[in-house]
């Protein structure tokens, strides 16, 4: 077999992207005063804001209820919150909103502007996934397209779902925008290998329509960084596309979820990172569609270590995101924004639960470099 110029030059580039996107560090250094120094870019009319996950705060050992006032205090804008299918309609024919009323009451006295995750079967936080299990009649297929042909009545009941959620909330006008699913036709990561079907999200953006024509509708997708990631992203969705693709011709506003720096696999003190940033910058340029507005719903200010919940580790800071990277990463997506003319209509940071657990457990540096940005952007 023989290969032309152009395949070798295209192979050493990409090998050449690899070796700088993979990095081999120890997962933990020392605490310190870094964030205080990284210059913070202007943030123009593009507004800040967080998404609020109850159950991560749930899993830190935290009060929700407690952990959302005390966010609430901060002079951001914007907050995501989720409606979570199980919680609310926790057994058949049985619906409580209670915990997402006083969650929207908390945000709307504080004067924030709320972006609602309606659902149906994946809402942002992990396991991301959260269909009632009186809802399936059997586990999802894996490996397959969970289409609206084979998978009728669960489509019928996310539909309802989706309904219901948006018509109580609708009389709401701090509500700026429904968010349909998370990451929509994206794989779970590597727990589950099933997909929904392109049409399956359609027809709940059209169930959401129905019951609220007057406000945007927003979907997501995971950026991947580097190429390692990016390629792979292309081959998993190959059939109909990412997330971001289908966002692009359904959505109103497109919601990207953004993490330069993660971990792939931790062995004892030492981790490979994904450190890439070439596939993020080569997309991002061909995202929108005329008139279309951007969102980061996902602007990476918390780890992504080799562990389902970030470390919390004494005196040291998880090498993935310390706090300068909190800013790093603001100033990264709002430059490019303020020099490509892009609608970057918000930036939320993700990780705002882990902040107060740092700050409770002696290390204010994740809250108080948000903190910075606020101040200063």
């Amino acid at each position: 077999m023989t290969f032309g110029r152009g395949a070798l030059i295209a192979g050493a580039l990409g090998a050449a992207a690899l070796a700088v996107e993979l990095r081999l560090s120890r997962s933990t250094r020392p605490i310190s005063d870094a964030w205080q120094h990284v210059p913070v870019a202007p943030r123009g009319s593009t507004k800040l804001g967080i998404s609020f996950r109850p159950r991560q705060a749930e899993a830190f050992d935290l009060q929700p209820a407690v952990v959302l006032d005390d966010l609430l205090t901060r002079p951001f804008h914007v907050i995501r919150l989720g409606v979570y299918w199980d919680r609310v309609e926790p057994r058949p024919g049985v619906w409580d909103f209670g915990e997402v009323d006083r969650q929207l009451d908390a945000a709307e006295r504080a004067g924030k502007e709320i972006l609602l995750g309606v659902g149906a079967l994946k809402t942002f936080g992990y396991p991301e996934y959260f269909v009632p299990a009186h809802r399936l009649s059997r586990p999802l297929p894996e490996g397959r397209l969970v289409t609206p042909n084979e998978h009728r009545d669960l489509l019928a009941a996310a539909c309802e779902q989706v309904e219901r959620v948006v018509e109580r909330y609708r009389g709401r006008p701090a509500v700026t925008a429904w968010q349909v699913e998370h990451e929509a036709v994206d794989p779970l990561g590597f727990e589950h290998s099933w997909r929904l079907d392109a049409a399956f999200v359609e027809a709940e953006v059209v169930a959401v329509k129905r019951a609220d024509s007057t406000r945007p509708v927003l979907l997501n997708g995971y950026l991947a960084g580097g190429w390692l990631e990016g390629v792979a992203q292309r081959w998993r969705t190959r059939d109909q596309g990412d997330s971001l693709d289908l966002a692009r011709g359904l959505a109103d506003w497109m919601g990207v979820d953004s993490y330069p720096r993660h971990a792939l696999a931790g062995l004892g003190p030492w981790t490979l990172y994904a450190d890439g940033g070439s596939w993020e910058r080569w997309r991002r340029g061909r995202l929108l569609r005329p008139g279309q507005r951007l969102v980061v719903t996902e602007g990476q200010a918390e780890p992504w270590e080799a562990l389902t919940v970030p470390p919390n580790a004494a005196g040291r800071v998880p090498a993935s995101c310390p706090p300068e990277r909190l800013i790093g990463n603001y100033n990264r997506w709002v430059g490019w924004a303020q020099r490509s003319g892009a609608p970057l209509e918000a930036y939320l940071f993700w990780g705002a639960e882990y902040w107060l657990l740092r700050a409770r457990s002696g290390d204010p540096g994740y809250l108080a470099a948000f903190e910075r940005v606020l101040a200063e952007s």
